[in-house]
């Protein structure tokens, strides 16, 4: 089949990694795969499979070259935007779809036509609202947050989620989003969960690489971006409690790197926490890890914990929303722990207790790409034909 995999941008994230996993995945079993990019900048993440097609469409650039681009941007952002706080995508959203509708028609007239055309993530597909194809489906890469009042909130999900077929990455992301739609009165053409591909090897070659920075003592380790839904204040705390001999590194930058730091000062433990900063390639220093740990308030499915076992390294995470229970499944729910520093100190003190762990292959199969895609193409049952 011939798919198209459309993402907001490829700076290096979570979900950007998993929307260009996804197209390695097409490819990797034999599909004609392609990846549509809608920032041309920046540019940090690229496929791993040769026999993907990389395509960038520039919404901003397209928007405002096109005839009435400009005063519909100026009257969004000048206006309507301040009246109505965060509703800049309803305003352009509009002719953005029929923009990129016609920027896939041009790929399709070169390639042929695509069988499915997967929107990865809210920030990806609700710019481009009026699209509606019957082969779209619309990924939801995290739980649904209830942040501005009722009766917008029940606007923007019908202008982005109603009668559309919706993917969501766990169950504990469908569950949100079933709650909210219920609320909002939104009806979906499908709604299911397809998890999240992880390249296996692709991540243990890449962990071979060198980094002359992991440091040489056994040390524990967090990946995420420093901001608040991450819960490295939590994790902070629970380390400072729970006094492991291994160090702590967390790899990953944001705003509250400067306040984190602090947090570890005061705790006593600043000498033994070490902030990596952000890095390319975060696979050698999984694979270096004792263990990986997760503090997170929420997470739509947790990649960083299929990429840690991928790299052969045991893992432990707070109970948290969202998805880390589709990892846990099985005897790995015995490495959750409560979400309080208590708890989650406790849980550090069991598993270290248990090292080394062995990662069962196992573990991992759920995610498996030939398992994602399969699942993936008989994710709704529209026959291609365009609405």
């Amino acid at each position: 089949m011939r798919t198209l995999v459309v993402i907001h941008s490829l700076k290096m994230g979570g979900m950007e990694r998993v929307a260009v996993n996804l197209a390695d995945a097409f490819a990797e079993q034999g599909h004609d795969s392609h990846l549509l990019s809608c920032r041309h900048r920046p540019n940090d993440l690229k496929p791993a499979h040769a026999a993907v097609h990389l395509h960038h469409h520039d919404q901003l650039q397209a928007l405002l070259k096109s005839v009435i681009g400009i005063p519909v941007f100026l009257l969004s952002r000048l206006l309507l935007g301040v009246i109505l706080p965060k509703s800049h995508f309803m305003w352009v959203g509009w002719l953005n779809g029929w923009l990129l509708q016609r920027r896939i028609q041009k790929l399709e007239q070169h390639y042929g036509r695509f069988d499915r055309i997967i929107f990865r993530g809210l920030g990806t597909f609700k710019y481009f609202w009026s699209f509606r194809d019957d082969r779209n489906t619309y990924v939801l890469e995290n739980v649904i947050h209830h942040d501005r009042p009722a009766w917008q909130k029940r606007l923007e999900w019908k202008l982005v989620f109603h009668h559309r077929h919706l993917v969501c990455v766990s169950s504990g992301v469908q569950e949100s989003a079933q709650a909210a739609f219920t609320r909002g009165g939104i009806e979906p053409l499908s709604l299911r969960v397809v998890t999240n591909p992880c390249p296996v090897e692709q991540i243990r070659a890449l962990a071979e690489q060198n980094d002359p920075d992991i440091p040489d003592e056994p040390y524990l380790l967090n990946v995420a971006r420093l901001v608040p839904q991450k819960g490295h204040e939590l994790l902070l705390e629970a380390y400072a409690k729970a006094q492991p001999p291994h160090k702590l590194v967390i790899v990953g930058d944001g705003a509250l790197r400067s306040a984190l730091e602090a947090k570890a000062r005061a705790l006593g433990i600043g000498e033994r926490v070490l902030f990596a900063g952000l890095r390319a390639n975060p696979y050698p220093w999984m694979r270096r890890a004792e263990l990986f740990v997760l503090a997170s308030e929420y997470e739509g499915l947790g990649i960083v914990l299929t990429e840690a076992l991928a790299c052969g390294t045991p893992i432990l995470s707070v109970d948290s929303r969202g998805g880390v229970r589709d990892v846990f499944r099985g005897e790995l729910e015995a490495f959750l722990t409560p979400r309080t520093p208590d708890g989650l100190a406790d849980g550090l003190k069991k598993v270290l207790a248990q090292l080394p762990i062995e990662v069962k292959p196992d573990w991992l199969a759920p995610f498996g790409s030939a398992v994602v895609v399969e699942a993936f193409l008989d994710s709704h049952p529209g026959n291609g034909q365009p609405q």
